[in-house]
């Protein structure tokens, strides 16, 4: 695999803060159970931190890096102390689908906090 390729590996462009998280913490060899009791929230609030459907707040996220091993700024734009890229060679198409099933991902995520903004906005003018 080429540096430019490691290096982008986790970036933003690539990986979604779930990702990182996810693969942080499996490297750690902790499952999604062990982890969440460690930081002391319930199961399912990790599961949509993992599937980028919600962030933790600024202080789970210090002590996220910190049980993970990898900095907060790696954890949250892929940049600084953080996990190498795998080592296994990923065809250019492969990594091409994966980028485009994010971005497909963030967009929806975005599409659907704007539809319940305006399904929020259609109740209060119901008389």
């Amino acid at each position: 695999m080429s540096d430019a390729t490691e290096h982008d590996w986790y970036s933003d462009e690539t990986a979604t803060f779930g990702d990182r998280l996810a693969d942080a913490r499996q490297a750690v060899g902790l499952t999604q159970k062990e982890f969440s009791r460690r930081l002391g929230v319930r199961l399912q609030t990790l599961e949509s931190w993992e599937n980028d459907i919600s962030e933790p707040r600024a202080n789970r996220l210090q002590m996220i890096s910190g049980l993970l091993n990898v900095s907060l700024v790696w954890l949250l734009t892929g940049e600084g102390e953080g996990l190498s890229a795998p080592v296994d060679e990923v065809p250019a198409e492969v990594t091409q689908i994966l980028t485009e099933m994010r971005q497909l991902q963030s967009e929806l995520v975005r599409t659907s906090e704007k539809l319940g903004r305006l399904e929020k906005r259609l109740r209060a003018l119901k008389p």
